[in-house]
């Protein structure tokens, strides 16, 4: 393993990594350049087919070009995006000011402010100091070891939206760990399988449970806003799934040493003479808490506070503070001269997801606007000679169980939020549904990338420690994808319900 993915300050997001292709996505690569050309022609020149406008026949040629490119990748995502935008004004399908003022939406600020705020965790080193507070503490016996560093990933979960930088910023403490625990790549144990399998579903799921948890999220919130006409609250979205996540995670806590990898008595203490000792003088070391770290905890505690009590902003304030102007006032607090801890050179914002969200959400919107998306909801619908008359849960568990399981197929978050979301909003429109019901509950879904080592970023960093098989991943993984799946359809009846988000059944 290359020592410096070990080392936090040289993560930098804001750097498009170079990854190996393999012979198959080469090809795709090779493939998918003319194929998307060719696709935007046949689209573009077809005859109008009835029920479609110019606009709307306009708007889906530019996208599908963008999807089929998006997915092959002959180009960078962040390039297609500014070609799909380019596209979207020159074929007259959607107005050159609405496409621009994309950009602006609050949900790609939100990223912004976010990706700043993590900053803080970085520089600070909080995030450490808390892991090693919990392992000190907690690290005895193999339950409560998982455990804390569950709860580590719990923490960060809504304080750093990308999920490799979380990936990254832990991974240090789990081989520390892995080795008081005598589980090594050359020789894993049960209890390293837990352990890393734990932290990288740990890692996804737990962002599912926050709006900030990852960047797709905030994209699922865009398209909801943009084509649901329906703002979707910080707390809306905590409050909703949140259980659902810490439910899923208890489940894999428990049922990993126990059944799927099962950690003897004799393997449940540390292994390592003098282990937990090591960690305790890397927090010895870490000295005090510093002002900087004061100042940190601070600034964090009042953008979460503000977060979380927005319902009741106008009651208290006589206005409202949404999840953007929360995270601007930590930024600006943060950035203060001799006040904050940042300074602009400290930040990390990767402008290509920035650039590649404002793509996905011009061509999603110019779909769902010029009436795209309802016409090519409708001709599926009637292709599978499926009616208005559909029952709401037979279709909200199809769409909960195809969209978790889709990520075992799409190897992007943001990919499989681009492609299905627009669809489970125009069935609902279609079906005569609350696109909300429907959207919000597979937004959900969205971070649950827990598949393969492929299937996520956080998944490839944890895979390189050789402390599992892509057969282990692969055993324990399909049994949460279906405990999660199962989880979502019962919170439908049950919670979602009580929310007001599902209806009654």
């Amino acid at each position: 393993m290359d020592a410096r993915s070990l080392d936090i300050e040289a993560h930098r997001l804001s750097v498009v990594a170079e990854r190996p292709s393999g012979p198959a996505e080469r090809w795709l690569k090779y493939v998918s350049f003319p194929f998307g050309l060719v696709a935007f022609a046949a689209l573009y020149a077809m005859p109008l087919p009835d029920g479609l406008t110019l606009s709307g026949q306009a708007a889906l040629a530019a996208f599908v070009l963008a999807l089929i490119w998006w997915i092959g990748e002959p180009i960078p995502t962040y390039v297609t995006s500014l070609v799909l935008m380019v596209a979207l004004v020159l074929t007259n399908a959607w107005a050159e000011d609405r496409v621009l003022a994309v950009l602006g939406l609050d949900v790609i600020w939100l990223n912004v402010m976010a990706f700043v705020l993590s900053a803080i965790l970085t520089k600070t080193h909080l995030a450490k100091r808390l892991a090693l507070l919990l392992l000190a503490r907690f690290g005895a016996r193999a339950s409560t070891t998982l455990l804390a560093l569950l709860v580590v990933q719990l923490i960060l979960a809504p304080l750093i939206p990308a999920t490799a930088a979380r990936a990254v910023m832990t991974l240090p403490l789990l081989l520390v760990v892995s080795a008081i625990y005598k589980s090594t790549s050359q020789s894993p144990t049960n209890f390293g399988r837990n352990l890393f399998l734990q932290n990288l579903f740990g890692i996804n799921i737990f962002s599912s449970g926050f709006m900030t948890g990852s960047t797709a999220n905030l994209m699922a919130v865009g398209f909801i806003l943009t084509m649901a006409d329906h703002r979707v609250y910080y707390t809306d979205w905590m409050f909703a799934n949140l259980p659902v996540a810490i439910v899923g995670m208890a489940i894999a806590w428990w049922i990993g040493p126990r059944w799927i990898f099962r950690i003897r008595a004799e393997d449940a203490h540390p292994q390592l003479e003098g282990g937990l000792e090591t960690l305790r003088t890397q927090l010895a070391e870490m000295g005090r808490m510093t002002p900087a770290e004061r100042k940190g905890i601070a600034i964090f505690g009042l953008v979460v506070f503000l977060w979380v009590t927005d319902r009741f902003h106008m009651a208290w304030f006589g206005f409202g503070i949404d999840a953007v102007m929360a995270a601007m006032i930590g930024v600006i607090i943060a950035f203060a001269p001799k006040v904050g801890l940042l300074t602009w050179n400290d930040t990390d914002i990767p402008w290509h997801l920035l650039i590649f969200s404002a793509g996905a959400y011009a061509g999603g919107m110019a779909l769902d606007q010029t009436g795209a998306a309802r016409w090519a909801v409708q001709k599926i619908f009637e292709g599978l000679h499926l009616g208005r008359d559909m029952n709401f849960w037979t279709v909200y568990a199809v769409i909960i169980a195809l969209n978790m399981y889709a990520h075992f197929v799409f190897t992007s978050k943001t990919m499989r939020t681009v492609i299905m979301l627009p669809m489970v909003i125009g069935i609902a429109k279609y079906l005569g549904f609350n696109p909300v019901a429907l959207a919000l509950p597979a937004a959900f879904t969205i971070d649950w990338v827990i598949g393969l080592p492929i299937s996520a970023k956080p998944n490839l960093i944890i895979f390189s420690t050789g402390q599992f098989s892509v057969l282990d991943q692969l055993k324990f993984s399909v049994l949460m994808t279906t405990v999660g799946t199962l989880l979502l359809i019962v919170a439908g009846f049950t919670w979602f319900h009580f929310l007001g988000i599902t209806p009654a059944w």
